[in-house]
């Protein structure tokens, strides 16, 4: 996840965001955003390739079964905060290149140890699920060595970033059939998208789909917009695509046509429109032109057979259908963070079998995003036949 450093702005501007924060996401989440700030900045790392945490009192606790790999804003403030919310000493151990950052995880959870090595975590016998959340291209790699290592993995998006990546993936599941895979696409376990999904699940025919994005200006030179990286599409506009791809179905998706649109050298501004097998259409606009104060901005306007709805920035659903109108709103922002993270640790600990990712939707969702990249990068229509 990019995240603009706000340490640097006057003081009025920090409260006010502060205040801002705490009306969308709650005063605990905006604490762990605030702490995030600073543990981005973090200098206090270690020599060697392994911290022990002296502050933790029982580092071989059983019920510590979780490892991280990546240890930026989002680990930080969003899956080590759910996880630690939701089951206190889960987490044994996190891994980052950046020494400082690993340990101000492992200081700031109670976490066991911090490590510079992927290697340690995904050869800890007493690690059962490690979650993914490093720099974009590294995302696939990591979770080949866990799965190859016998762990579940949760692999923060995008979960790959070119088609050999996800060869290697799927082989990697294919060699460990046992092991779980979990993905990062965390709207779809918003409240509001499994309401959504329900009302439309009693309508026929095909729907028309419109996403607006207003995303985080992200300064030139930022990873990443790295080629390696994937930049903005494989970075962010995934999250779309993938609820796209969730709304239309697997089964009446493919073929699908893209027909992208942004300007020449556009690196955050670009309109994406897709053409469905089963004639739904949709079109994703994405524009990043300065900060975005609250935040990234979204919007969805949906029509398929008599329903007529409306997200806005996941904190209310607007449904109309023939004369009945109705509206649910949340308290706050809902991106199904929570949820998602904890379908991950529960699913891994209790064996649900359902909790996991299936192997086409998670080829296929990979498929859609890596295509629309490669449509905008040829600046070019692109034909996506089915996947598997």
């Amino acid at each position: 996840m990019a995240t603009e450093s706000y340490l640097d702005q006057p003081l009025s501007y920090k409260l006010r965001k502060v205040a801002r924060y705490a009306n969308l996401y709650g005063i605990g989440r905006t604490i762990e955003k605030v702490r995030a700030q600073y543990h981005m900045g973090a200098q206090l790392g270690f020599d060697g390739v392994r911290y022990e945490n002296r502050e933790c009192n029982s580092p071989d606790d059983p019920n510590r079964t979780i490892g991280l790999m990546g240890c930026g804003s989002f680990a930080y403030s969003t899956i080590a905060f759910y996880l630690n919310k939701f089951d206190p000493g889960c987490i044994r151990a996190a891994m980052d290149t950046d020494s400082a950052r690993a340990r101000s995880l492992v200081d700031r959870y109670g976490a066991a140890y911090a490590t510079t090595d992927p290697a340690v975590i995904v050869n800890d016998p007493r690690i059962d699920l490690v979650f993914v959340a490093s720099n974009h291209a590294s995302h696939a790699p990591y979770a080949v060595m866990a799965l190859d290592a016998g762990k579940d993995v949760h692999i923060e998006k995008p979960h790959v970033v070119t088609s050999q990546q996800l060869s290697e993936l799927v082989s990697a599941i294919q060699r460990n059939p046992d092991r779980k895979v979990y993905l990062g696409f965390n709207r779809p376990r918003s409240n509001h998208f499994v309401r959504l999904q329900r009302v439309l699940l009693e309508e026929e025919g095909p729907a028309m789909i419109n996403w607006f994005i207003a995303g985080h200006e992200i300064a030139e030179g930022h990873w990443y917009f790295d080629e390696a990286e994937g930049g903005r599409i494989l970075g962010n506009l995934c999250h779309w695509s993938d609820l796209t791809l969730q709304i239309v179905g697997l089964e009446k998706a493919f073929p699908c046509r893209i027909v992208p649109c942004s300007p020449v050298g556009a690196k955050s501004d670009f309109v994406t429109s897709i053409e469905f097998a089963d004639g739904s259409m949709a079109a994703l606009t994405f524009s990043a032109k300065g900060h975005t104060f609250e935040g990234v901005r979204e919007v969805l306007n949906l029509h398929k057979g008599q329903v007529l709805a409306e997200i806005k920035d996941f904190k209310s659903l607007s449904l109309m259908r023939g004369a009945t109108r109705w509206t649910h709103s949340s308290w706050w922002r809902d991106h199904g963070h929570r949820a998602n993270i904890l379908n991950s640790h529960k699913g891994s600990r209790y064996g649900e079998p359902k909790s996991a990712a299936d192997l086409a939707y998670l080829v296929a969702t990979a498929e859609l995003f890596l295509k629309i990249r490669e449509a905008h990068d040829q600046r070019r229509e692109i034909i996506v036949e089915r996947p598997l």
